[in-house]
């Protein structure tokens, strides 16, 4: 699907991150590989440390802190808010929703529509859609976007696969109308067929969790995970990102008639270093134009990662000034998807560290 939008910005984002950060050799005796050979993947990864959760902590958990602390520091009006919108992969529960919680939590208008949306590695870039749609019908009330994840509690500790690459966050952003001109581009493209290559087996009501699901299992591959336990086909996924994003991105770029040098930053998704440079690099892009350390600062945290590698890496420059970016999501559905769009002049950008 390919579209457009007129006037739409992002006004602020608040990254929220736990505090609790763990090193990549802090967990290397987990895995049943030696020592030497798993340490060889830290360069060529990219993994440093993450950042993870307490077990008890949830993406309301998250959202509240980062929406108090976006109230206490007058971000936004209550009465400004026209939608919240929470895009996740790790609800509290089936019902109630993470946006209704916040919603109840903080007292908004019972006019604020409230929406959760289940989407992964695409959640900005699907959030980001769906607030476009909204704002066409709230006139001058904004968007409240609410990206987050804990994978951490989802991916065994005995999965060198998996676990190393994981991180837990979230990204809260306010979307809204602008009177300035400008053109937003936008694409998605999803392949159901390979939706398999990202999958939590149990949990659901296909499966549900039982105290056979939860048992530990030494897989084909060396490690040890559960049927309760996320796993990544790592090889499809990097040949699905290889294979499908960069005719995407490259459409997205010739629809908006830019070149690829016009473009200021591309703001991806976080997979891995490793996955981000073969992309950058087939796509034919200045790699200084691409950050691509969000892994090695706190892991990869899903759908919350391209507002959060914005914060880390361009928090002050985003305030200053405005940038041609192409944003792109790419991962659990299979889908894939992309925007290109000004970015900057915010009023607010930067990130928090929160107990949780």
């Amino acid at each position: 699907m390919k579209t457009q939008f007129k006037n739409k910005r992002i006004s602020s984002i608040l990254g929220v991150l736990p505090e609790k950060e763990v090193y990549f050799e802090e967990e290397v005796g987990n895995y049943s590989f030696p020592e030497k050979q798993t340490l060889r993947l830290k360069k060529v990864m990219g993994y440093v440390k993450h950042r993870l959760t307490k077990e008890t902590t949830t993406v309301f958990d998250l959202a509240k802190f980062g929406v108090q602390h976006m109230l206490d520091n007058s971000w936004f009006k209550k009465e400004d808010i026209g939608a919240i919108i929470t895009v996740t992969l790790c609800p509290d529960y089936y019902v109630p929703h993470i946006s209704t919680m916040i919603h109840g939590e903080f007292g908004f208008s019972q006019e604020v529509v409230c929406m959760d949306i289940a989407q992964g590695c695409c959640g900005f870039v699907l959030g980001l859609f769906q607030s476009f749609m909204m704002l066409e019908h709230l006139g001058e009330k904004k968007v409240l976007l609410i990206n987050g994840d804990i994978l951490s509690h989802k991916v065994s500790k005995r999965d060198r696969n998996d676990f190393p690459l994981i991180g837990d966050g979230a990204a809260i952003s306010i979307i809204e109308n602008t009177e300035k001109e400008n053109d937003i581009f936008y694409e998605m493209r999803t392949d159901g067929a390979g939706g398999k290559a990202l999958i939590i087996p149990a949990g659901g009501f296909r499966m549900p969790s039982t105290e056979k699901t939860a048992v530990m299992e030494e897989t084909d591959d060396g490690n040890f995970r559960s049927l309760d336990n996320m796993h990544m086909d790592g090889s499809g996924v990097f040949n699905f990102v290889q294979s499908e994003v960069p005719s995407l991105i490259e459409s997205l770029i010739d629809t908006a008639g830019y070149t690829k040098d016009d473009v200021d930053y591309y703001l991806f998704h976080q997979p891995n270093k490793f996955m981000l440079q073969k992309l950058g690099q087939k796509l034919g892009i200045d790699l200084n134009k691409l950050p691509m350390n969000l892994v090695e600062l706190m892991g990869n945290p899903s759908g919350s990662s391209i507002p959060l590698v914005t914060v880390l890496n361009l928090k002050e420059e985003m305030k200053e000034k405005e940038f041609k970016c192409v944003l792109s999501g790419f991962g659990s559905g299979l889908a894939w998807g992309g925007i290109v769009m000004n970015v900057g002049e915010m009023d607010n950008c930067d990130y928090i560290i929160s107990n949780l």
